[in-house]
């Protein structure tokens, strides 16, 4: 047991130290350890060879001026997307022709109680209230609830609406709601 973790131990140690050589020699070789061309003596040359070597010297000088004349970079947005906005937009099936919410649009269908049926010629009307008891009218075709419902039938014990809804794949589903009627119980007084 103890013979493994002395191997193990050693085997990271051997291999720390590889690395550390060769990082080291990457370093090294980057750096540009070799001697420079103008360090070197020249015990041979001629002055018109060094002349030479001076004149291109001059030549690069003068065009460095040149090389620092760069355009400024400027960012043009235009046609490139926001990079603040979500790439997935959650589109309401809630037009903009509608325009502002009605009261009934802002509470939730769950929130609503079925409080009467009205049953007339031109169609039955139902009576909502909130939960601060305030009272509203219902008729086929009302928007109703948060989620863009819509009364489709009022029938003599309940009110149908319905709510048209993206799922997580962008297929468009329907859910049906009903408010049921809720009738006093009866025998309790006389």
């Amino acid at each position: 047991m103890k013979r493994k973790l002395l191997q193990r131990e050693r085997s990271k140690i051997v291999i720390g130290s590889i690395t550390l050589s060769i990082v080291f020699f990457f370093l090294m070789g980057g750096c540009g350890g070799g001697i420079s061309p103008t360090s070197s003596p020249s015990k041979t040359k001629s002055p018109a060879v060094e002349k030479k070597k001076e004149e291109p010297a001059k030549v690069a000088e003068k065009k460095e001026p040149e090389k620092k004349e760069e355009a400024e970079y400027s960012y043009n947005p235009a046609g490139k997307p926001d990079p603040f906005k979500p790439f997935i937009q959650l589109a309401s099936t809630r037009g903009g022709s509608r325009g502002a919410l009605t009261p009934l649009q802002k509470f939730d269908v769950s929130q609503l109680k079925l409080v009467a049926i009205i049953t007339a010629p031109g169609g039955n009307i139902a009576l909502v209230e909130d939960l601060t008891g305030k009272g509203y009218f219902l008729k086929k075709g009302t928007w109703v609830g948060k989620n863009d419902g819509k009364v489709t039938k009022i029938l003599k014990d309940q009110v149908i609406i319905e709510e048209v809804y993206q799922d997580i794949f962008g297929q468009t589903k329907t859910n049906e709601i009903s408010l049921s009627l809720h009738k006093a119980e009866e025998g309790g007084e006389s």
